[in-house]
C-alpha cells in the first residue's frame, strides 16, 4: 500500500515543474509576454524573483516550463516504500514568537544559505534518539527538509519534504513519513531547493514514502 503526497502550490510556485529559469542583469523587469513571443505552444513563462546571496537586493528573472520537454516525456513514475504506521509520530511543537529566521543551505548556491522563517521547534524522540527539528513555513504550512541514510541510495540524494500536519493542540503536530517526497531538485537539475540542515538528519534509515524518480530508454533528470 502507497500513500499519496501533497505537493504545495506555492512551493511549486518558488521551485517550479521543471523549470528553465533566465535571470536578467540588475534593474531589469521581466516580460512574460514578450518572451512568450515566438515559443512553442507548450511553453508556459511566468516571472520569479530571488534576493542576491551578498547583498540582499531582488533579482527578476523568467522561468520557461515545456510541457513537451524532454525530462516529461522519458518520466516514468515514482516509487514508494510500503505504508508503515511506525514512521507516524505525534511530536511536541513550541511555536517562537516572531519571524525567526535559519539558515538552510542550497542546492545551488555553492555552499553559501539563505535565511527561511523557522515558527517553531519540533521535537520526538526516534529509535531511542532525541531531535529538535527545523521545519520553515511554506506559505502557512510546516515544511519538514530531511535527511537520513537511504539518501543517495534508494532515496534522492539531497534528501526529502514532508509536510507537517498541525492537530487542535496548538502544541503537538503529526509526522507522516510515508508521506515524504521527492523535492523539486530529484527531477530537474534546474531547481535550488533548501537541503537538510544538521538538526533535519536521522541517523537510521526512514524506509516510509518516496524512492527515487524514474525515467525511462536511460534519461537523467540531472542535466
Amino acid at each position: 500500500m502507497s500513500c499519496p503526497v501533497r505537493r504545495s502550490a506555492a512551493l511549486l510556485h518558488e521551485w517550479g515543474p521543471t523549470p528553465r529559469a533566465r535571470w536578467l542583469p540588475s534593474g531589469e523587469l521581466p516580460d512574460a509576454e514578450a518572451a512568450r513571443a515566438g515559443q512553442p505552444g507548450t511553453v508556459t513563462v511566468t516571472t520569479v524573483q530571488r534576493s542576491d546571496l551578498v547583498s540582499g537586493e531582488p533579482e527578476h528573472g523568467l522561468r520557461f516550463w515545456d510541457a513537451d520537454s524532454p525530462a516529461v516525456r522519458h518520466f516514468d513514475r515514482v516509487d514508494t516504500f510500503p505504508y508503515d504506521p511506525a514512521w507516524v509520530f505525534e511530536a511536541a511543537y513550541v511555536p517562537v514568537p516572531g519571524a525567526r529566521r535559519v539558515p538552510f543551505e542550497h542546492i545551488r548556491d555553492n555552499g553559501g544559505t539563505r535565511d527561511l522563517v523557522v515558527p517553531g521547534d519540533i521535537t520526538l524522540t526516534v529509535d531511542g534518539r532525541a531531535y529538535t527539528l527545523s521545519a520553515f513555513d511554506d506559505d502557512g504550512t510546516l515544511l519538514l527538509v530531511f535527511g537520513d541514510p537511504t539518501n543517495g541510495d534508494t532515496t534522492y540524494g539531497a534528501g526529502r519534504f514532508l509536510f507537517v500536519e498541525r492537530t487542535d493542540d496548538e502544541s503537538r503536530v503529526v509526522l507522516d513519513f510515508n508521506r515524504a517526497f521527492v523535492p523539486p531538485c530529484g527531477f530537474s537539475d534546474q531547481y535550488n531547493c533548501p537541503m537538510p540542515p544538521r538538526q533535519n538528519r536521522f541517523h537510521l534509515p526512514v524506509e516510509a514514502g518516496e524512492k527515487l524518480p524514474l525515467f525511462r530508454d536511460g534519461f537523467s533528470a540531472q542535466h
